[in-house]
């Protein structure tokens, strides 16, 4: 997380329900050699305490997982490169504006039976978002290839004990300098959704300086 307290003001509140829209991020832990990383899909509970998710079991990280261990979600969303002439302010530097959300806490392996409800849940809540499609259910494949499949991947459960959220969007900045990068940033490529990173710049959420 970035160190400047200006950008990490943003309420937990608003952080959850970032990283529950997005579901999903890179799983991290360490062990003995070097950080293990997966990127995952996850099902963050409403209240933020709970987050379930699922491996491959030939995943060097569901190998090493026999107990409870120490791990984080990092969870990124809208970013982009930020140009010093776009503030038309003298004497600044490059930058990059982005979202991110950690989620922190102890990992375990769940019993091996609560699968099918885990993924039940993941996919309806990432179907949901694509309405008016019809939602995708597993009653549209065979029971054997269904269970076939589940035997090759881990359900895990992430107890959230942190959440740490960076929502740098130019807030150390003048209202109009802001709102000038913001402009260019909505015409540029250099970043990832830029112009949802734009959008929130440039929103009364960014102007008040809780982002």
């Amino acid at each position: 997380m970035h160190p400047n307290p200006t950008f990490r003001t943003t309420t937990r509140q608003d952080n959850v329900a970032f990283a529950r829209e997005r579901g999903f991020g890179l799983l991290a832990m360490s062990n003995s050699k070097m950080p293990l990383m997966s990127h995952v899909p996850f099902l963050l509970s409403e209240d933020g305490t709970q987050a379930e998710l699922h491996l491959v079991r030939s995943n060097p990280m569901a190998r090493a997982i026999s107990g409870v261990v120490q791990a984080k979600i990092a969870v990124s969303g809208p970013d982009a490169y930020i140009s010093p002439d776009w503030y038309d302010l003298p004497d600044q530097v490059p930058t990059w504006n982005y979202v991110a959300v950690h989620l922190s806490g102890t990992l375990e392996p769940l019993p091996q039976d609560v699968l099918p409800a885990l993924l039940d849940r993941l996919s309806a809540h990432f179907e949901a978002q694509l309405l008016p499609k019809a939602p995708w259910t597993r009653d549209k494949m065979t029971a054997e290839v269904f269970d076939r499949m589940t035997r090759m991947i881990q359900p895990f459960r992430l107890s959230v004990t942190d959440i740490d959220g960076t929502w740098k969007l130019n807030q150390n900045k003048q209202a109009e300098a802001r709102l000038a990068a913001a402009q260019e940033v909505y015409g540029q490529a250099l970043g990832q959704d830029t112009r949802a990173l734009a959008a929130l710049m440039q929103s009364s959420f960014a102007d008040s300086d809780q982002g």
